[in-house]
């Protein structure tokens, strides 16, 4: 009795493990019946029909990182350089994921490989390092597109590393350092060129100020001289008016004639004075004959005054 109760109880839990499925979150099992599909289980506790339903296949439904090898791959100018990435997918058809292939991770793969290489054959080396994104985009673009029968979302794409062979290294290296040794001639020569534009500025706009100084300088001199000369004029003017108003008065005449006789007999005497030999009038003795001749020639002068 007890082996029969035994065996009761080993059957019991065989059929319930072969009964009870629970599928976790965001996962999918796929339940075949006799070796056919019958349906799709979600998250959650489920009864299967004891040796005759079974699951076949088991799919995360999230987000998959797939290493994708080191590869070869051959650039537009000739170069070997060695690529590897990570791949980024999702299965979203659990059906078509196990029935669409075999294996979709290693298909994924070759393919991902495979774009790589002819993406990479279209360009050149330099193009390489700066066109990582366009070349993820493109793998990207390729393998969804050949991967949608298989129920596979394809999300992106990431190269991690780019390795060249040492000689290209050396050789990128070297152009790096011309290229960078150029942009810094450029720069002094750059900074040359300023320097000496604004030195040229500046002694243009100095012998601008300098002539502008110049030119007010020489304008107000002039005001200067003409004003002095205008005060002159306008003073002699008016010392000849008052001589003219001090004759008209009674004796003044006489005060006049006076004066230049005796500013005339000082003249002679400085003359005297500065130098042994002299001309002098024959009748310079006949004070009363020069003063008739002062006043003769003042006569004459008002009468002009008169005329005009």
């Amino acid at each position: 009795m007890e082996i029969i109760f035994g065996v009761f109880a080993f059957l019991v839990i065989v059929t319930i493990f072969k009964t009870a499925r629970i599928v976790p979150n965001q996962w999918a099992f796929i339940i075949e019946r006799l070796g056919k599909y019958a349906g799709t289980l979600g998250p959650g506790f489920h009864l299967l029909i004891p040796f005759i339903d079974k699951v076949a296949y088991k799919h995360s439904l999230k987000e998959i990182a797939i290493d994708v090898p080191p590869q070869s791959c051959i650039t537009k100018d000739n170069i070997s350089v060695e690529i590897d990435g990570v791949l980024y997918i999702r299965v979203v058809d659990p059906v078509k994921a196990s029935y669409g292939i075999r294996d979709f991770r290693y298909a994924i793969v070759q393919l991902a490989q495979t774009t790589m290489r002819s993406e990479i054959g279209r360009i050149e080396l330099d193009v390489t390092f700066e066109s990582r994104d366009n070349i993820n985009t493109q793998i990207v673009q390729a393998v969804d597109e050949a991967s949608d029968p298989w129920g596979i979302k394809v999300t992106r794409y990431e190269i991690k590393n780019i390795d060249t062979p040492q000689t290209i290294r050396d050789a990128m290296e070297k152009q790096m350092r011309a290229e960078r040794e150029k942009r810094e001639q450029i720069a002094i020569s750059e900074g040359d060129k300023i320097a000496r534009i604004n030195r040229a500025q500046g002694v243009k706009q100095e012998m601008v100020e300098n002539s502008e100084g110049e030119r007010i300088k020489r304008e107000n001199e002039a005001k200067g001289e003409a004003a002095a000369i205008l005060e002159v004029a306008r003073a002699t003017a008016e010392g000849i008016r008052e001589i003219s108003h001090a004759m008209n008065q009674e004796g003044g005449k006489d005060a006049v004639s006076m004066r230049i006789a005796l500013d005339w007999i000082e003249s002679f005497k400085s003359l005297a004075k500065e130098s042994n030999s002299m001309i002098i009038p024959a009748n310079l003795t006949d004070l009363a004959s020069i003063t008739s001749i002062l006043n003769n020639a003042f006569d004459f002068s008002k009468k002009k005054e008169k005329e005009s």
